[in-house]
């Protein structure tokens, strides 16, 4: 486990870091982000820190110490970034069926706050768009990975709009490829809306950007 990208693309595979307890620094991802990624039984930190620096703040027999706000607020000051959130990380492979993008457009007005944020932390962003105002992005974020994030409006809530939405996202993707959704527990709706339509909780992130 060299690289972040090595690690996610593990887990898209269904190879995930063994459940030793144990925690594996490695370098971050990009100068855009650092993180700390939780796995059953394994942290990942990515961040230009010394393994000794990260050995030092992990007090012993609490190896669950780097997702906690002591570590978080100590890698915050040494890497000059601030944590974005934390959130649980879901996975989902592609689906061949076309019917998900019925009534989505894809659109070319970046001024929506939602597609203006995934510019700020994603590269290569599309945006769907459906006649309820809903909204699909789909782009490469941290170490490479496709990710997706929804929005649904107020108004077109509670009729199934965000599992349409979620499930899209898997259709948009090559067929090779699976997709990642980062989700606050506190979400409960998108969480239930991205669980119904087939993602898979893998682990959790602390994403800390500029």
């Amino acid at each position: 486990m060299t690289s972040l990208a090595d690690i996610l693309r593990g887990v898209e595979r269904g190879v995930f870091p063994p459940p030793d307890l144990g925690l594996t620094v490695v370098p971050a991802p990009s100068e855009r982000e650092s993180c700390v990624v939780a796995f059953t039984g394994h942290i990942v930190i990515a961040a230009d820190v010394d393994p000794a620096w990260v050995a030092e703040r992990v007090p012993d027999g609490d190896p669950f110490a780097p997702t906690n706000p002591p570590f978080l607020a100590a890698l915050e000051e040494f890497t000059g970034r601030r944590v974005n959130a934390i959130d649980a990380m879901l996975l989902a492979p592609a689906v061949t069926d076309p019917a998900p993008l019925a009534g989505l457009t894809e659109l070319t007005d970046h001024d929506h706050p939602r597609v203006e944020r995934a510019w700020r932390h994603r590269d290569d962003v599309q945006v769907y768009g459906d006649a309820h105002g809903g909204l699909v992005v789909i782009g490469r974020g941290l170490a490479g990975r496709l990710e997706c994030a929804i929005e649904v409006p107020p108004d077109a809530r509670g009729q199934g709009n965000g599992r349409r939405l979620a499930l899209a996202a898997r259709a948009l993707i090559p067929p090779d490829a699976s997709i990642w959704a980062q989700i606050t527990p506190g979400n409960a709706a998108s969480l239930r809306a991205f669980l119904a339509v087939g993602y898979k909780p893998v682990g959790s992130e602390a994403l800390l950007v500029k």
